[in-house]
């Protein structure tokens, strides 16, 4: 369960196991040997993984840094790998932030003054960036330069710094908060989608393999089909599936030991696991499959409202359990048949009056 706090807008009370936005297990740094290198290597994202490379090696003929490169899209669905890749194929070092980390243009300066020619830049979140910060990094993405300012008052001078040509390369979930400025100054802007269920086995296929976890095919099979379209919630799918094989088994994952290690993580054959569920509930128990308001559901829940919108009701939405109207979110057919519950037959009931409801449901 994941509750509203202070750090970054959550608190990870309890790790949701199928949750892509938490990244304790990549930061650890384990993560990073699952990290393909190579664009070759790279699984899924067909046509964005083909842009990137012609973008690259046309830079490379020319002997010049690519363009500063956006990519956008879900969580967990290789942005940062991709920024990984893209500094192992220009053979350039690869220095990391985050939007967040980036309070003051200082924070800044020191970063961009000891890169390299044709080294990459990485900011994660980069939608966070403060408007300071944000208006600071623009002559250094256009013309490899900044305005530093030292002093204040009378006193104050500005002192203009060139910089080594680099490659910049931002990250966002919500690329909407992007400001046009910032945007328009990538000159490759990137979308990753959901991964296929196929995509994903062969990424468990891959994972296995280096992991030294000896799968059957049906058991990466099961597990694809959990995952949410995401690759970092299939990687720690396995895991946890390896470490159910290692304790109740012989080491070897089968698909009865999958499906097993699924069940005790109440993980469903859609992915949902008990938040998933308990939403899905409410909606049809407590409000009669809806409309109902996300602030309705949140204190029914007794989750925030943020939790809600950007943890649960995505993928939901995705796979077409939950629709979103103008007087609240509705269970459809579809999550009736999941949950074994019937529909109610709505055939005879009034349409609300938008404007009265709504008001009281948002």
């Amino acid at each position: 369960m994941v509750r509203g706090g202070d750090y970054d807008g959550l608190v990870m009370v309890k790790e949701r196991l199928i949750d892509a936005s938490v990244q304790a297990v990549e930061e650890a740094g384990y993560d990073l040997t699952l990290r393909p290198r190579t664009l070759a290597e790279c699984i899924g994202q067909e046509k964005v993984i083909e842009k990137i490379g012609i973008a690259l090696t046309a830079a490379k003929q020319r002997g010049e840094p690519t363009e500063h490169i956006l990519l956008h899209g879900p969580p967990g669905l290789g942005k940062t790998t991709l920024a990984h890749v893209i500094a192992h194929e220009m053979g350039a070092h690869l220095k990391t932030s985050s939007g967040p980390a980036l309070t003051r243009p200082g924070d800044l300066m020191g970063i961009l003054t000891n890169l390299q020619r044709g080294d990459v830049l990485f900011i994660d979140e980069v939608h966070r960036l403060g408007a300071v910060v944000e208006e600071f990094i623009y002559p250094a993405m256009e013309d490899f330069r900044v305005d530093f300012t030292v002093d204040s008052g009378m006193h104050a001078k500005t002192i203009n710094i060139p910089l080594q040509p680099f490659t910049l390369v931002g990250a966002t979930t919500r690329a909407g908060l992007i400001t046009a400025p910032l945007r328009a100054r990538f000159g490759i802007q990137q979308h990753l989608e959901f991964w296929s269920q196929g995509h994903l086995q062969q990424c468990l296929g891959r994972s296995a393999r280096l992991l030294k976890i000896k799968c059957e095919e049906e058991a990466l099979e099961r597990l694809s089909y959990c995952s949410r379209g995401t690759p970092r919630i299939a990687n720690r799918l396995l895991r946890r599936v390896r470490d159910y094989a290692q304790v109740h088994g012989d080491g070897v994952v089968t698909a009865a030991l999958a499906e097993a290690a699924l069940k005790m993580e109440e993980i469903d054959e859609m992915g949902l696991d008990q938040l998933d569920r308990s939403f899905l509930k409410t909606l049809i128990t407590t409000y009669k499959g809806g409309p109902a308001g996300i602030e309705a559901l949140a204190a029914t829940l007794g989750e925030e409202r943020d939790t809600l919108e950007d943890v649960v009701e995505p993928y939901l939405l995705q796979i077409g359990l939950v629709a979103r109207t103008r007087q609240g979110r509705v269970a459809t057919g579809a999550a009736y048949e999941h949950l074994g519950a019937t529909a109610p037959d709505k055939s005879n009931y009034q349409e609300e009056k938008p404007g009265e409801e709504e008001s009281m449901l948002f």
